[in-house]
């Protein structure tokens, strides 16, 4: 048109500044990781309502908010800003799970998830508004599922403690590993009476009541340290008051009271004294401030672009997940069969055990299992497990994987004597029924190895790099029995099978 300027009109843009549009762009990349994450966000929550040791987790996300409310005085005074830095700690959580991923450790991933959020945070929010958040921000790893490691070692301590106040009462005890045998029976330490649950949650608890009672890091530490030893000492005094009970009275009574003061309900009982000690030592007042705002942002910041950095951080994001993916498609085969291997000295034999056993091993490509025995009577278990590569559900290491199965009467009492690259346990099932296992692990045809750590490691290693993936666990095990120990007839085999090495890689079509 003569005389007129058309003007294009422009789409308008969304709005990124302000407490609004930084946290919009906070909830677009919140949402994106937990979306892209989603399998470890189930399987995480599954753990809390699932297993009692982690129930407490439930309560972690509305404690996060309500620590969150309190300091919105003192946010509403500040004012959030793009920073680009951030993404550091949000990369830094993105190779986490990279490296949980590859390794096959869940909890791992799952600590990754919570550090991702925290760069989001950190990122899109700013530093002064992280400082201001930074107890709700820490606070949020105590919704990782961890501590289930302690429950081995807290058993044998419990088994300990109570060996010792036993001793104190005059009963007549004798320990072996996890098992305490009295003249009234015969009783397990199982990993439900480790107490590794009160401790988890005492943790959490008490890092809580620091931040909330406390002021001064020397009464936090004095705090927590009296809380988490009471925590154990408690617990074997109520495994030491199950057994007094039983010598007493009588099994079922001891039973009864075992599952009266157990639970969550002895617990609260351990707050309760914990929190009347503590008291009178609380030296932050109600209505104290959580953070002075002016100190920490003392002037108004310069505006930046959150969108870039939530474009920076779903790049990011999405980057672990993809080279996983690349890397995943270059697992070797395995050979259709594999066979036991035949044993000089040893035949193959059908004597039945004392007690079925059979070691776990989910979603293995291949399981073999057989029993020998040679001329001087010995007899021992060979199992081979191989995968052409692992992942979430089929591992040769992880939580019920291995030598006692947990679905089964078979518990994990003690450790066993084992060659120095592998792993010894003794296990035992009701009888009792005393069994040593030794473990040998190859991951892509490296050294045998029985640290569940070094197989973590070495399955991490060859996924992120693409490397052979296939991996084999060789168990050799044998039964205690009158005159016959185990772990003499396990050398015995183990001299005349020869180089482990070349079975494992036999066994995955190696070589």
């Amino acid at each position: 048109m003569t005389g007129q300027t058309l003007s294009m009109a422009q789409p308008p843009l969304v709005d990124l500044t302000g407490w609004r549009g930084h946290l919009t762009a906070l909830g677009v990349v919140a949402f994106s990781i937990l979306t892209l994450f989603f399998a470890d966000v189930q399987s995480m929550a599954a753990i809390w309502w699932h297993s009692s040791t982690f129930g407490h987790c439930l309560f972690i996300p509305p404690l996060i908010a309500w620590l969150v409310q309190q300091r919105l005085p003192g946010l509403r005074q500040m004012e959030p800003v793009a920073w680009a830095p951030g993404l550091i700690w949000l990369g830094l959580g993105a190779l986490a799970w990279l490296l949980g991923a590859a390794a096959g450790v869940a909890m791992v991933r799952h600590g990754a998830l919570i550090l991702m959020l925290q760069g989001a945070t950190i990122a899109l929010l700013g530093p002064a508004v992280t400082r201001a958040l930074i107890f709700p921000l820490f606070y949020a790893f105590f919704m990782v599922p961890f501590g289930e490691e302690l429950v081995p070692p807290l058993q044998l301590v419990t088994a300990h403690l109570t060996m010792f106040f036993l001793d104190l009462s005059g009963v007549p005890a004798h320990m072996e590993g996890i098992f305490i045998t009295t003249p009234t029976g015969y009783f397990e330490v199982a990993e439900a009476c480790s107490g590794a649950k009160f401790l988890i949650a005492m943790t959490a608890y008490g890092v809580l009541v620091c931040n909330v009672c406390f002021r001064t890091w020397p009464r936090r530490i004095i705090f927590m340290s009296g809380a988490l030893l009471l925590s154990i000492l408690a617990n074997g005094v109520r495994a030491f008051a199950t057994i007094l009970v039983a010598h007493l009275t009588t099994i079922d009574a001891a039973v009864g009271f075992d599952h009266v003061v157990y639970g969550w309900v002895f617990f609260a009982i351990i707050m309760i004294v914990v929190m009347a000690t503590a008291w009178p030592f609380f030296d932050r007042k109600p209505g104290d401030p959580w953070f002075d705002p002016r100190r920490l942002q003392p002037e108004t910041p310069p505006q930046r672009s959150a969108g870039r950095v939530a474009g920076g951080a779903l790049a990011l994001i999405v980057a672990a997940p993809l080279w996983l993916a690349t890397t995943a498609a270059t697992a070797e085969r395995l050979p259709p069969r594999i066979d036991l291997p035949a044993v000089p000295g040893w035949i193959r034999s059908d004597t039945p055990m004392a007690y079925p056993w059979k070691p776990r091993f989910d979603g293995a490509d291949h399981f073999v299992f057989g029993r020998y025995r040679n001329a001087d009577g010995q007899v021992v278990d060979l199992a081979i497990i191989a995968y052409d590569r692992q992942e979430e559900t089929r591992e040769l290491v992880g939580f019920g994987q291995g030598a006692a199965d947990p679905d089964s009467q078979w518990v994990w009492s003690s450790p066993a004597r084992a060659p120095h690259d592998a792993r010894g346990e003794q296990i035992t099932a009701p009888g009792p029924v005393v069994r040593q296992v030794v473990s040998y692990y190859v991951v892509g045809g490296t050294p045998p190895t029985g640290s569940r750590p070094g197989v973590k490691i070495a399955t991490m290693k060859a996924r992120l790099l693409g490397q052979d993936q296939r991996a084999v666990a060789i168990l050799i095990s044998a039964e205690e029995g009158q005159g016959a120990r185990a772990d003499a007839a396990i050398r015995a085999f183990l001299t005349n099978i020869g180089d482990i090495q070349l079975l494992a890689d036999r066994s995955a079509g190696i070589r």
